[in-house]
């Protein structure tokens, strides 16, 4: 099964394409909710990064940062997701992903491990999911004890700037 998320390599001997092909995911999690972003796709993960207001932007949009001389919109998931605020607002991480040559740090509740997954375990988005989280999801993978949600990065920006 080939999709956006994952390609597969026609070039590996012999010897290993019997092995499934995986696709890595950097874990994280926003209230009760796992959910993953390729590896590729990040460009950073940060912790205590001052973040500058923006006079007039939606409440979505949290300010703007520095990453290394660019400039990074951070967008609140939270409140994206109405979730309320951060629980502990000193110790929410950014995970920086880049969507049509813009950065953006997505705040999030906590980043958790890299996942390689075998892409034939790739579904669809549930049609029962939290219609919040469905229109954000590009997938999922049912994991043993709980649905890891494949974030559409592009899903996210385009919900913010609407």
């Amino acid at each position: 099964m080939a999709n956006a998320l994952v390609t597969t390599d026609t070039t590996l001997p012999t010897t290993t394409k019997h092995k499934l092909a995986q696709q890595e995911f950097v874990t994280l999690r926003l209230g009760n909710q796992l959910f993953g972003i390729s590896v590729m796709a990040v460009q950073d993960v940060m912790r205590k990064q001052p973040i500058a207001s923006i006079p007039l932007a939606p409440s979505v949009i949290a300010g703007s940062l520095n990453v290394r001389g660019r400039i990074v919109t951070a967008l609140n998931m939270r409140k994206l997701l109405g979730l309320g605020d951060y629980p502990h607002p000193e110790t929410v991480m950014k995970v920086v992903v880049e969507h049509n040559h813009e950065l953006y740090a997505l705040m999030i509740d906590s980043v958790g491990d890299v996942m390689a997954l075998p892409i034939e375990k790739f579904e669809k988005v549930p049609a029962n999911l939290d219609p919040a989280w469905r229109g954000l999801a590009a997938g999922v993978f049912k994991l043993e004890h709980e649905l890891l949600i494949i974030l559409d990065v592009g899903s996210v920006i385009a919900r913010i700037l609407e």
